[in-house]
């Protein structure tokens, strides 16, 4: 091939071959590329001549400097020289590449040839030919690039970065270049060092994956991190989704995941851009990240482990994001379940941090706002939810029922509404309500869901449920009218649920029936077949709804009465016309049958039927007539007005099973009969019987006479009643008999007549009651002279009751026996179970009852005051006489009227009628302890001189005491709900004892209700201040029932106060307990002590505690100190009888401080962890709470040592000495757990101890190691002692459970402690004491025989033995502490999973300890 050009070259001399055109260069690469010629020969000379180089480079700058079309030129001139230059691979052409590149390029650069396809064309014939450049020609290219960043404003400017990933690769792998590694790690610091515009963003983005694996991790990092600061500085929302894609690629390339995704997460979490643009962006990101994640799994895994480390990660998007990632199967579970578990988490922490007394006001509301920015999260990201992200959507049903599902019933009051945050059962229904209004999709997926699972959950778990049905049948009647078929199913399943739930679904639903028939017929059919089955509580639930039923279908008549010509002429005003109902016959007539049916069921089941009729009169006073002949045949069967006992109590009793039961309650009924005729003459002028249609006729004067008729003979047996209980034979009565005595089985019956009877007596003191108010006043003694003879009937039957009192002067309660099953006695809508008889009494009644001995009282005083001494002490004798023997009467009436209204459905018929006037009860008894506690000394003196006297006394102080319990339950109630607030402002009003101010004026440590602007708050200081006079003067008498509930009172309104405000009451029982007159009796004593720590803020309440224990120390005594004091100067509160009951309180108290410890202890865990690991969890840029709370944690953990140190120091006896060992176990667990964190994992830095925290281990080892173990010796010598001791067996095997343990977390403690100060250098253990050996002792020989040293060798052996085993016990005992602890993660969280696996490393990576056993000290060996 070559010949020929040599024969020419030897017959010529030298010469410049003949230059070629660029249009020749041009046609003769189109030439070859036609004839696929590859002969080099072939080419002109020129062109193989390195000489014309020049002269083709300046083509190139003639064609760029041309005006007219200089691109396609310039495009056709080089691509027909790369072309040729491919095609004919020789010397001359091959070194013209690199020169035709850098000249292009510079063209380029300096924009002299437009940016557009015939460049990028040309830019990507380079690429495919870099191979065939000199590698030493690359870095000048790289050069130029970068060199090139600042100009690139466009996107056709950044063209040339094509070429950047094969140069630096071509670099990486050379072994021409000296030092590539260093070369290309100094270009990738420029790209990084470098100004980026957006541009320049979007194409670095997608290049830098082509050579990811230049780049080391520090370097990816540092690149990750320009890119997102960039990122958040100012780029078009439409470049977002293809950022976000080449994000998620370079995840996948060796860039950090967790990098990526939390970048990701917390740039569109933070984003300042709002708007429908910016929602549809992220729609289309997060179609994106489900992509990637179901690519890459790994990808999933890290935005799972990202909120699972803490949720300060938490936002709207990452929310949004955990939603997406829902929809992959292998997630589904665990994103939701991650997603519900940072909720729950966050309002435990609130909830903490909110009892929590020594943390700051900052801390607790940074958990606030924590809990309440995730709620806010998750409403954001449904609300969203339309915005391009209807994959979600199945996600968000999942998500709010899952919600909906973690609430019980009861256990989600505790978050409070006036805390801002919304609670798990409302935040799961608005999540679904949302839905169900935005996404018609989703509606029959939701009404599925609640089938789904009021079907298959537990009883509590449905509530919930029902609530959002009911939502949704209130607000979207016609959308759920769509869904009637699930509806109906529903109901079908009414027999088999639980009868609460059952009865709820009807009543949810019944709004739907004014405009679908259909629907209430099949409700009808449903409570028919209901009240034919075998099971009381599905019977008893139709009859509830039977009534429900009923009402709404009243309540949708106009003015509460059927009118079907109103209502069908007006149109409704929804969207969807109501259906006309069709004439039909009333539809309490209808369903008269089936009410019938229910008066010979069970006895509840007729209950229920007396208190539906109530609510029926409440709504429709008209139908009070046929009520009353529905009811009067059925209620002559157990009345005969001719007879002389004209009550068949014997009839409503009957024999079930060998036992009696209550077969009809005729106390109901009568109840029942008597409010309707209370409410039947202030109704009757509001509607005229004459002039409105009811029932569905018109009220002629025949039906009226009759329906006159039924109630006069209701009123009249009434009467009679009441004048046959006032005159009667209430022995016979009750079946009891003279000459015979009683058998057991008669006693039973006895006692069903009683409690009937019993309920009676209170219905027909309710109707004196309600002729006292009306009568005038000559009428008024002789009714309460009659209301005083009833109590005494209502004592007399109570007796056979068996409501036999108790020492606290409560009664048994009276349970009503009835043919049910145990279910049955669940109210409806209630999950409480009533355990005591419902009382028939009414509040205003037992308010009448009050003021009888108030009246008596005030009559008394002023004939005192009128008449001459001698001349009234037989009128005082005989008035208080007469007020004493009812007074203990009422106010267990009171008590046992307060105590059943806390455990009271809301939805109880009776609670309006019987509990209305709850609030009227706290002034009376206020009056009346005053009344009774201000008695002269001498009439107290007079005790110990007559025997009356002594029995006054008594009585006075049984009263006081029934009294103080009930005024206890009211401040229950008023505490514990905010409806009843305002009754402790009703009893500040209603008494200010003289006293008050006179003590208040010497009282220089309290001061009360000074300076306070809070109604409430000013309210309960003034009450605490009347509480004061009566607890100075019961500890005075030594009325020792009566100042313990006082100091309960005071404990439960002094929780309720503000910190700074509940400290002074704290100041004034402290100041009590130091007072010499403080009684001697122990559960006074312990009260006190309870009262003064617990009130006091921190850290005052452990320096008390520390003070008291210190005390204790003189009384209890200790080994080779002085002997033990019998009463404590400082504190006389302390003495030799009360000073268990003072030790038992004081440990409590530090309990729940250690128990705070825990808590807190696992949370700077979980932050520590996150830390390490590189997650910004905090996107506030404040200080997390838990860098905060650590060094508090470290001085509440010194003052708990200071206290025990005193505990450890005493001859403690059982159980005291068991809560110590078992305490300090605790205590020393979670020092080992803060000691752990304080060393740093491999990478971490290391940091050094806190001052605070070195101050804590010292004081530890210094005032509690040492003692502590003083103390386990002594506890083991008196183990040995009373050995013999009966009952031993068990204390023995306690202490076996609690010395091991303690005495491994403190190794395990010290453990720590030798590693943290190896680490840094820090001595942590000087004041530290070897631990003692506690399994064998070594007697020292003063001589040894040789014959006696191979006893010794084997003893040395079972040594050995009984240390192992020893040890296992230690480990056996550390296992059981893990799960017993109320505050420790459970096995399969998170944090316990993860604290389990790093312990296994360290004890694999750490050999086993070796004890080098000397005289009396087992010394730790240099390996431990």
């Amino acid at each position: 091939m070559g010949t020929p050009g040599n024969s020419t070259t030897g017959l010529n001399p030298p010469s410049q071959p003949p230059p070629l055109t660029d249009t020749e260069i041009i046609a003769l690469a189109q030439n070859h590329h036609h004839l696929n010629n590859t002969i080099s020969s072939q080419l002109p000379p020129f062109l193989l001549a390195e000489s014309s180089h020049p002269i083709l480079l300046s083509f190139l700058q003639s064609r760029a400097a041309s005006v007219a079309n200089c691109s396609a030129d310039v495009s056709d001139y080089v691509s027909s020289l790369i072309s040729l230059i491919s095609h004919h691979p020789c010397a001359a052409l091959s070194s013209l590449l690199p020169a035709l590149l850098h000249a292009y390029l510079s063209l380029l650069t300096s924009h002299k040839i437009p940016h557009d396809r015939n460049s990028l064309s040309i830019i990507q014939q380079f690429v495919g030919h870099l191979d065939a450049i000199e590698i030493r020609e690359i870095p000048k290219v790289i050069d130029l690039i970068i060199s090139y960043f600042p100009q690139i404003k466009e996107l056709e400017d950044a063209q040339v970065l094509i070429l950047l990933p094969k140069c630096i690769e071509l670099v990486r792998i050379s072994n021409e270049i000296d030092k590539p590694v260093e070369y290309v790690s100094s270009v990738i610091d420029d790209l990084i060092e470098c100004h980026w515009s957006n541009v320049l963003l979007i194409k670095m983005v997608e290049i830098v994956r082509d050579f990811a694996s230049c780049i080391d991790k520090v370097r990816k990092r540092e690149f990750l991190q320009k890119i997102f600061v960039k990122l958040r500085e100012d780029v078009e929302m439409q470049d977002l989704p293809g950022l976000v894609y080449q994000l998620l690629v370079l995840a996948t390339k060796g860039f950090g995941k967790r990098e990526v995704i939390e970048g990701i997460v917390l740039y569109f979490g933070g984003a300042n851009k709002v708007g429908s643009v910016m929602k549809q962006v992220e729609g289309t990101v997060l179609l994106h990240v489900n992509f990637a994640v179901k690519q890459d799994p790994s990808l999933g895994q890290e935005v799972l482990g990202l909120v699972r480390l803490d949720s300060r990660a938490f936002n709207h998007f990452t929310v949004t994001v955990l939603l997406s990632v829902a929809r992959i199967r292998r997630f589904s579970e665990s994103a939701i379940g991650i997603l519900k578990t940072a909720l729950f988490n966050a309002y435990k922490d609130y909830k903490f941090a909110k009892v929590c007394r020594w943390l700051s006001d900052e801390l607790k509301e940074e958990y606030l706002e924590n809990a309440r920015a995730i709620e806010k999260a998750i409403l954001k990201a449904v609300n969203a939810s339309h915005f391009g992200r209807e994959h979600i959507v199945p996600s968000i049903v999942q998500l709010g029922f899952g919600l909906l599902d973690g609430v019980e019933e009861g256990v989600q009051k505790e978050i409070s509404k006036s805390d801002g945050l919304i609670g798990t059962e409302e935040l799961g229904t608005q999540v679904l309500k949302c839905l169900f209004e935005v996404h018609n999709m989703s509606r029959n997926e939701i009404i599925e869901q609640c089938k789904y699972h009021v079907l298959s959950l537990k009883p509590e778990k449905c509530f919930p449920l029902i609530r959002l049905l009911g939502y949704l049948v209130q607000v979207h009647p016609h959308p759920m009218l769509e869904h009637m078929s699930h509806l109906k199913e529903m109901l079908d399943y009414f027999t088999f649920m639980d009868g609460r739930i059952s009865y709820n679904l009807v009543t949810v639903l019944l709004p739907l029936i004014k405009f679908s028939r259909d629907l209430q017929d099949y409700i009808i059919l449903v409570l028919r077949k209901a009240m034919f089955r075998r099971e009381n509580s599905v019977r008893l639930a139709a009859c509830s709804a039977i009534f429900d039923l009923l009402l709404a279908e009243k309540q949708s008549k106009p003015d509460g009465l059927f009118s079907f010509q109103e209502s069908s002429s007006q149109a409704s005003c929804s969207q969807q016309a109501e259906e006309p109902h069709a004439s039909r016959a009333d539809l309490f007539q209808e369903l008269s049958g089936l009410l019938q049916r229910c008066l010979y069921q069970q006895a509840n089941v007729r209950e229920n039927v007396y208190h539906g009729i109530m609510k029926l009169v409440l709504v429709d006073p008209l139908s009070a007539g046929t009520i009353f002949d529905l009811l009067l045949s059925h209620f002559q069967r157990f009345y005969r007005e001719n007879e002389e006992l004209q009550l068949g109590i014997e009839q409503c009793i009957k024999l079930e099973n060998g036992k009696f039961c209550i077969e009809e309650p005729l106390d109901c009924l009568l109840f029942c009969v008597s409010w309707i005729l209370l409410l039947q003459p202030q109704n009757r002028s509001d509607h005229p019987s004459d002039s409105l249609p009811c029932f569905g006729f018109s009220i002629s004067q025949d039906n009226e006479a009759g329906r006159n008729l039924s109630g006069e003979s209701f009123s009249n047996a009434l009467a009679q009643i009441r004048k046959f209980l006032r005159n009667g034979n209430l022995e016979g009565l009750l079946g009891k008999k003279q000459d015979s005595g009683s058998t057991p089985v008669e006693e039973e019956k006895r006692k069903c007549s009683a409690t009937l009877l019993l309920g009676i007596v209170e219905v027909v003191m309710n109707i004196i009651v309600a002729e006292l108010v009306k009568a005038a006043n000559v009428q008024k003694l002789e009714l309460e002279t009659e209301l005083s003879q009833f109590v005494e009937i209502h004592e007399l039957v109570d007796k056979y009751t068996s409501n036999s009192r108790h020492g606290n002067g409560t009664k048994r309660p009276v349970v009503r026996p009835s043919v049910s099953d145990a279910t049955d006695k669940l109210a409806l809508g209630s999950t409480k179970q009533f355990p005591d008889r419902t009382p028939l009494l009414a509040t205003s009644s037992i308010h009448q009852l009050l003021k009888l001995p108030l009246e008596s009282w005030k009559l008394d005083n002023s004939k005192n005051g009128a008449a001459s001494q001698k001349n009234s002490q037989p009128s005082s004798g005989k008035t208080r006489v007469l007020g004493s023997k009812i007074l203990s009467s009422i106010l267990h009436l009171c008590y046992h009227q307060l105590k059943l209204f806390s455990v009271t459905g809301k939805d109880d018929p009776f609670k309006t009628l019987i509990y209305g006037e709850i609030k009227l009860l706290g002034p009376p008894l206020l009056n009346i302890i005053f009344s009774l506690k201000s008695v002269p000394k001498s009439d107290m003196d007079l005790s110990k001189k007559e025997a009356r006297g002594q029995k006054d006394v008594e009585c006075r102080k049984e009263n006081i005491h029934l009294a103080l319990l009930a005024l206890k339950k009211i401040i229950e109630i008023s505490l514990s709900s905010t409806k009843y607030a305002d009754l402790i402002d009703d009893l500040v009003s209603s008494y200010q004892p003289e006293e008050v101010s006179a003590v208040d004026a010497c009282d220089d440590e309290c001061k009360l209700a000074e300076g306070v602007d809070d109604r409430s708050t000013r309210s309960k200081e003034l009450f605490l201040k009347n509480i004061k006079l009566l607890l100075d003067e019961f500890l005075e008498f030594s009325f020792v029932r009566e100042a313990e509930i006082l100091c309960d009172m005071v404990l439960m309104i002094g929780k309720k106060l503000p910190e700074e405000r509940r400290n002074l009451v704290g100041s004034w029982a402290t100041q009590l307990c130091r007072r010499s007159h403080v009684s001697k009796n122990s559960k006074i004593s312990k009260c006190l002590v309870s009262v003064a720590v617990t009130l006091s803020s921190p850290p005052e309440d452990l320096v008390i505690a520390e003070n008291m224990a210190a005390e204790l120390l003189q009384v209890v005594g200790s080994e080779g100190t002085d002997p033990p004091v019998n009463i404590s100067e400082s504190f006389p509160v302390i003495s030799k009888s009360t000073s268990a009951a003072i030790s038992t309180t004081i440990l409590q108290s530090v309990e729940s401080s250690i128990a705070d410890m825990d808590w807190i202890t696992i949370r700077l865990k979980t932050y520590y962890t996150a830390t390490q690991k590189g997650i910004s969890l905090n996107q506030t840029g404040k200080m997390a709470p838990e860098l905060a709370v650590e060094e508090i944690l470290y001085s509440r953990a010194e003052a708990v040592v200071k206290v025990l140190s005193h505990f450890a120091a005493m001859n403690l006896k059982d159980p005291q000495a068991e809560c110590l060992l078992r305490l300090a176990a605790k205590f020393y667990k979670n020092l080992a757990r803060l000691s752990k964190l304080r060393i740093a994992p491999k990478g971490c830095k290391q940091l050094l101890p806190s001052p605070k925290y070195q101050s804590l281990v010292e004081t530890t080892c210094r005032e509690l190691t040492a003692p502590i173990y003083n103390f386990v010796a002594r506890v083991q010598q008196n183990k040995e002692e009373s050995n013999k001791t009966k009952g031993i067996a068990n204390k023995i095997k306690r202490e076996n459970r609690c010395i091991p343990d303690l005495v491994f977390q403190i190794e395990d403690y010290e453990k720590y402690l030798i590693q943290l100060s190896k680490i840094t250098k820090v001595n942590l253990l000087r004041h530290a004491k070897r631990s003692t050996s506690r399994d064998f002792k070594i007697v020292e020989q003063s001589e040894e025989t040789p014959e006696e040293q191979n006893p010794n060798e084997e003893a040395d052996c079972d040594d050995n033995a009984a240390e192992d085993k020893s040890s296992e016990e230690c480990g056996n005992a550390n296992e059981g502490d893990e799960t017993d602890g109320g505050h420790s993660p459970k096995c399969d969280s998170p944090v316990a999973a993860e604290d389990t696996e790093e312990e296994k490393e360290e004890e694999a990576a750490l050999p086993q300890a070796k004890r080098a056993k000397t005289s009396r000290v087992v010394q730790d060996s240099d390996e431990e």
